[in-house]
C-alpha cells in the first residue's frame, strides 16, 4: 500500500530527530531553506527522488524505509548518532553515515549475488556487564584466552587481524574520524557485524583497535552499536575490551616464552624437592645477579614480534609481573624520549606494515559490484553510483567497465538475435 505525502513527511521528521539533527542542519545539506524542510515534514510539499536519496543518506537509512508499509525507529542509528554527538560531533556522524551506507550497499550486493554471510557463525560469549573494573579485567582476559583456543591460535602472534575478522564473517572498514575516537562496532540487521577503525591512527594502534572492537562483537553485540573513544576509557565495557585486546594480541604463554627465549624471565631463586621413593632431595639454584633484568631492547623485540606498540608491551610485562613499577617507569620514559624508535632502526626491524584497508574494502566492494553488473543484477548507472561511494570518479568507473570487457558483453547482448 502506497503511503501519502503526510505520512512520508512524518517519517522524515522522525528520522531526523533520531539522528539529532535540526531542520537548519537538513536545509544546509539539501541546499534549501528551513521553511522548505518544514513543509516537507508537514506533508505540504512533495519530495523529489533526488531529495529523498540525499535525506536517506543523511539519516543513515535505506531509501526503501521511507516508502515501505511500516516504518520503525532504527535503534542502531539512534544509539550510534547519540554516541557521535558525545564524541566528535559531525566528524563521527559523517563516518557513521558512510559506514552504514556502505554496509547496506554491500549487503544488497551479496543478496543479489546470493552470497550468504551469516553472522550466526560469529562467536558470542554470554558474559553479563561487569560490575567492577577488576571483574571487567578478568572477563576480558578469559574471553581472549577462550577465543584464541577456539581459533586455534595457540600462543602465536595474531597476524593480520583484518583477515582474521573477515574470516569470522565480520565486515571491516577504515575511515577518517576525530583523533579521540579509535573505532566503532555496528551490529545492524541490514548491515551485519561491522568494525571500523580510525584511518589516522598508527598501524600498531589500529591493530589494537581491531581487537578492541572485536571484543565488542563477541561480548556487546546486543548493544547494536558502540563508539570507542578516549574519554570513556573508564567505562566497564571499554576496560573489558582493552583487556581483551591486550591478552588477545599478547597471550601470557606467548609473552613468557618469548622472554624465555631471550634467556630472561626466570625467578632469581629456584627451589625444588625431588622425591626418589626413599627420601626427598632438595635442589636450590640461583641466577646470576642482573641477568634476568628485562631491558628496553628486549621490549622493542617483544613489541615487534606481536605487532604492538612498545608502550602496550611494557604494560603487558608489568601486569604479568615480569618487570617492576620502577623498571616500567624508567623504560616508559626512554620510550617517550624516542629511544625505542632509535633501537628499532639500529636493530633493523621493519615497521609494522601499514595496509590501506580502505583500499582493500574498495576492491572487494567494486569486485562484487562488477559481478552484479555482469549478471545484470544492477544497471550501469547503479555501478557508477556505487563506485563513487568508495571514492572512484565517474571516469574511473566507466574505464573499469571498459577494461574488464563488460562493455563488449553488453554490446553483444544487444546485438545477438533471440532464438
Amino acid at each position: 500500500m502506497a503511503i501519502d505525502q503526510q505520512e512520508l513527511g512524518r517519517r522524515l521528521r522522525e528520522a531526523r530527530e533520531t539522528c539529532g539533527l535540526t531542520q537548519e542542519d537538513v536545509a544546509e545539506n539539501l541546499g534549501v531553506s528551513r521553511a522548505t524542510v518544514t513543509q516537507m515534514e508537514l506533508g505540504n510539499r512533495s519530495v523529489s527522488g533526488l531529495e529523498l536519496s540525499k535525506l536517506a543518506y543523511l539519516y543513515a537509512r535505506d531509501i526503501q524505509d521511507f516508502v515501505a508499509p511500516n516504518f520503525a525507529e532504527d535503534d542502531v542509528v539512534h544509539a550510534l548518532f547519540r554516541s557521535g554527538t558525545e564524541a566528535g560531533g559531525d566528524g563521527v556522524k559523517m563516518a557513521l553515515r558512510d559506514c552504514i551506507a556502505l554496509g547496506r550497499e554491500l549487503s544488497n550486493l551479496e543478496d543479489l549475488l546470493k552470497i550468504n554471510r551469516s553472522v550466526t557463525t560469529v562467536a558470542s560469549y554470554p558474559y553479563p556487564l561487569p560490575r567492577s573494573k577488576w571483574e571487567a579485567i578478568q572477563n576480558g582476559a578469559q574471553v581472549a584466552l577462550e577465543e584464541r583456543r577456539r581459533l586455534g591460535l595457540g600462543s602465536a602472534p595474531v597476524g593480520d587481524p583484518v583477515a582474521l575478522l573477515e574470516g569470522q564473517g565480520v565486515r571491516t572498514g577504515i575511515v577518517l574520524m576525530p583523533a579521540e575516537v579509535s573505532g566503532l562496532m555496528i551490529s545492524h540487521p541490514k548491515v551485519g557485524l561491522f568494525i571500523v577503525v580510525n584511518r589516522d591512527h598508527a598501524p600498531v594502534r589500529q591493530r589494537f583497535s581491531w581487537c578492541h572492537e572485536y571484543s565488542h562483537v563477541l561480548l556487546d553485540r546486543d548493544s547494536r552499536g558502540l563508539v570507542s573513544r578516549v574519554t570513556e576509557r573508564d567505562d566497564l565495557r571499554e576496560v573489558r575490551a582493552n583487556c581483551f585486546a591486550a591478552n588477545f594480541l599478547m597471550p601470557e604463554d606467548g609473552v613468557r616464552r618469548f622472554i624465555g627465549s631471550l634467556g630472561k624471565g626466570a625467578t632469581s631463586r629456584i627451589h625444588a624437592e625431588v622425591f626418589d621413593e626413599l627420601d626427598v632431595v632438595p635442589v636450590d639454584s640461583r641466577t646470576d645477579p642482573g641477568t634476568q633484568e628485562i631491558q628496553l631492547y628486549d621490549v622493542v623485540q617483544l613489541a615487534y614480534f606481536f605487532g604492538v606498540s612498545v608502550l602496550s608491551a611494557l604494560y603487558r610485562l608489568l601486569n604479568l609481573k615480569l618487570i617492576t613499577e620502577p623498571e616500567f617507569s624508567r623504560m616508559k620514559e626512554l620510550d617517550q624520549g624516542g629511544t625505542s624508535q632509535r633501537l628499532v632502526e639500529l636493530l633493523a626491524l621493519p615497521p609494522v606494515e601499514k595496509v590501506d584497508h580502505a583500499v582493500e574494502f574498495s576492491r572487494r566492494f567494486l569486485g562484487l559490484a562488477l559481478e552484479a553488473l555482469r549478471r545484470e543484477r544492477i544497471s550501469r548507472s547503479k555501478f557508477v553510483e556505487l563506485a563513487q561511494q568508495v571514492g572512484a570518479s565517474r571516469e574511473n568507473a566507466e574505464e573499469l567497465i571498459q577494461s574488464t570487457g563488460l562493455d563488449e558483453e553488453e554490446s553483444q547482448s544487444v546485438l545477438l538475435p533471440e532464438d
